[in-house]
């Protein structure tokens, strides 16, 4: 049954508008949007702040500390039915946008926006310790997915949307749009694609510019004029963003550690996010009774107005983040927090409440940053003379060692704080923090949530998909090749009537010698004194070139690759001989990510169905039809294929196709078969040889 369409995606059906345009007015209206969605969401917050310890202090005036245990613990109760509506609502949310980006082209439900902005709203407004920027990645992603799918886009424009509204979220949230792009390229994207970079970067501009209309144009953080007053202090900036590093490993293990024991926890999920507020509360109530605690201006609940303080782990702390940055928070306060601050966030977000982990890592790295900075200002006073931009600098150094996004880390606290002079501090510690916690621990605290489910990425890819599709299931099993004998003019010959960039070199008795690019060929006749006259391919090509094996997984083509960047590899035989048996190029390389994709999406259905038949008689198979496939451009219904065998699906192009009679194979398409088990091994010989019903 055909789907129905929306009227919006009719007119666009009929008015066909270029694509580029059309994802320009997308973006803008993804952008305003989340906007108003992340305006919105900071008012709730101060409403719900203020609402409860505000107002609820003043109609119970008897219960005194005891609010920092009943407040957060309300919160939970709050939060844990709004969860069980929208399970991706769970938790900080940008690991559940990476799984859709990857695995479900994009498509977030749009229920999504509703329950998180709700629920996250109620956890940090009662005092969840999480951060907003989270929720409101979430959000903006979910608008954006929403109105690709309402508009029947693709999958690649809806991933572009979903991008698109991340940027928006952190360009609205902190003001500062560059941040916001950097954010969705260098964490969601995986990488620069300048198609999808114009859109993200006009998302994120039109969030910003609705966002500073409604609430006006200010930074985040007052910070005093910072500089550099001796080249030795970037060494003291590098010490720190070793130490960040070990720092942010705590934080990830302690929020994994925290999550993975909620998780084991049999008591109903409706439950255990009032029970992480308990926790919290209780850890708050000690807090409050420490003594000599100072509280500066603005840290009330609302930031200011409200003559109630709120213990300074709890919500995102912005306040207690400027009194380190301004060096007035005392150091024993500033080292405390270095550890009472991520067992907060354990606490709130492992139980499963909603918030996001990106202004704890904030405020963690401030208070490293501060202690570290008052230790080495009695260290070295000549040296270091303003310990609170070591505190601003701890900021990037400690969420590039827990994100792995120096590039983020950077730029948010310059347009966060407007202090250009700390520039060269933020990149030296960023980068720094982010390759050594790398080493160190190779999940980043958005992935390793992805990890545990068996998602892991690699440029944007899921590569546990890479690991159960082989070589020989989209190699090229008939490639073009040329001997090492052959002479320059016939190999230029050949390039020209091929018009690929690179082939296999063979030896007598298809021995491979070899592989010959195009490049190689431009490197010659770049040589001084250059002659074609008795040049061979010997000559030019290069030898014992890197190989894979066909029964090898695709993971490991990928690494073979990437080092020299290479674009194909000779697949040869694993008996020893070194006979090719074919190519396998980075096209290949796409179509395998199919293949896998396929697998695991119907591994996931079948999990989750009841099993009706116990005799395990029938399978699957999934394959990718080659260029050089005998049955391209055929149609099913010419196809002669046995009774037992029946064709599910073809994936073309990010489509899903259901197939038809009149339905034509075309090279590339990934397809599903269904059959009797004993034929299984038969199906895609019976394709490929592609038997043709007696016209």
């Amino acid at each position: 049954m055909t789907p129905k369409r929306s009227s919006f995606s009719w007119y666009l059906d009929r008015l066909a508008p270029p694509e580029g345009l059309l994802l320009l007015i997308l973006s803008v209206i993804v952008g305003a949007t989340t906007g108003l969605a992340s305006v919105f969401f900071v008012e709730l917050i101060f409403g719900i702040q203020d609402f409860f310890y505000g107002n609820v202090v003043s109609f119970i005036p008897g219960i005194g500390k005891w609010i920092y245990v009943i407040v957060p613990v309300i919160g939970g109760l709050l939060v844990g039915p709004l969860i069980l509506f929208a399970q991706e609502a769970k938790g900080h949310g940008v690991p559940e946008v990476m799984q859709a980006l990857v695995l479900r082209g994009g498509r977030i439900r749009p229920r999504v926006a509703a329950a998180k902005i709700t629920a996250s709203a109620l956890c940090i407004g009662t005092g969840g310790s999480a951060g907003r920027e989270g929720p409101i990645i979430q959000v903006g992603a979910a608008l954006g997915s929403a109105l690709g799918q309402v508009l029947h886009l693709s999958d690649e424009r809806i991933r572009n949307l979903v991008a698109c509204g991340a940027a928006a979220g952190i360009a609205a949230t902190f003001n500062a749009p560059i941040a916001g792009v950097a954010f969705a390229i260098e964490v969601l994207m995986c990488g620069l694609q300048m198609r999808a970079f114009g859109n993200v970067v006009i998302a994120a501009v039109s969030a910003a510019v609705v966002s500073r209309t409604i609430i006006g144009d200010k930074f985040a953080f007052q910070v005093p004029a910072y500089h550099i007053n001796s080249s030795y202090e970037m060494v003291l900036y590098l010490i720190l963003g070793l130490t960040a590093a070990l720092v942010g490993i705590m934080f990830i293990k302690m929020l994994d550690f925290s999550e993975n024991l909620f998780d084991d926890w049999k008591m109903p999920q409706l439950v255990k996010p009032s029970i992480g507020g308990l926790l919290l509360g209780l850890l708050g109530l000690v807090y409050m009774n420490l003594p000599n605690l100072t509280f500066p201006a603005g840290s009330g609940a609302h930031g200011g107005g409200l003559d109630t303080p709120i213990p300074h782990m709890y919500g995102a702390g912005f306040p207690f983040i400027e009194a380190a940055i301004q060096n007035n928070a005392a150091v024993w306060i500033l080292v405390v927090l270095i550890f009472l601050k991520p067992l907060a966030t354990s606490f709130t977000l492992g139980s499963g409440n909603s918030g996001g982990v990106f202004a704890p890592s904030l405020f963690i790295g401030a208070m490293l940053g501060g202690a570290m900075g008052h230790l080495f200002s009695n260290l070295f006073p000549s040296i270091v003379t303003n310990p609170g931009a070591f505190a601003l600098v701890g900021m990037a150094a400690l969420f590039s060692a827990t994100a792995r996004a120096p590039l983020t880390a950077m730029l948010i606290v310059f347009e966060m704080s407007n202090d250009y002079f700390m520039i060269l501090p933020l990149m030296v510690a960023g980068v720094t923090a982010s390759y050594f916690s790398q080493w160190l621990h190779p999940e980043s605290i958005y992935t390793i949530k992805l990890a545990k489910r068996g998602v892991r990425f690699f440029e944007g890819r899921d590569m546990d998909i890479m690991q159960g599709v082989k070589v020989s299931e989209v190699m090229r099993s008939k490639p073009v090749t040329i001997h090492k004998d052959a002479s320059f003019s016939e190999v230029m010959a050949l390039f020209q009537e091929t018009n690929l960039l690179g082939f296999p070199v063979l030896a007598d008795n298809n021995k491979l010698w070899g592989i010959i690019t195009l490049q190689d060929i431009h490197r010659e006749q770049s040589k001084e004194n250059f002659s074609s006259k008795g040049l061979k391919v010997s000559d030019i090509a290069v030898e014992e070139a890197i190989t894979i094996f066909p029964d090898e997984p695709i993971w490991l083509a990928i690494q073979k690759m990437s080092p020299r960047d290479l674009a194909r590899l000779p697949v040869v035989s694993r008996d020893g001989s070194n006979s090719l048996c074919g190519i396998i190029s980075r096209s290949d390389i796409l179509r395998a990510y199919d293949v896998g994709l396929v697998r695991k999406q119907r591994g996931h259905i079948v999990e989750h169905q009841v099993e009706l038949r116990k005799a395990k008689e029938n399978g699957y198979v999934d394959f990718v039809l080659k260029e050089e496939d005998s049955c391209n451009n055929a149609r099913l219904k010419d196809l002669d294929l046995p009774e037992t065998i029946n064709m599910v699906s073809i994936k073309r192009g990010g489509q899903m196709i259901i197939p038809r009679g009149d339905t034509t194979l075309n090279p590339g398409d990934v397809i599903t078969v269904y059959g009797k088990l004993k034929d299984i091994e038969k199906i895609k010989d019976l394709l490929n040889s592609c038997v043709l019903k007696a016209q």
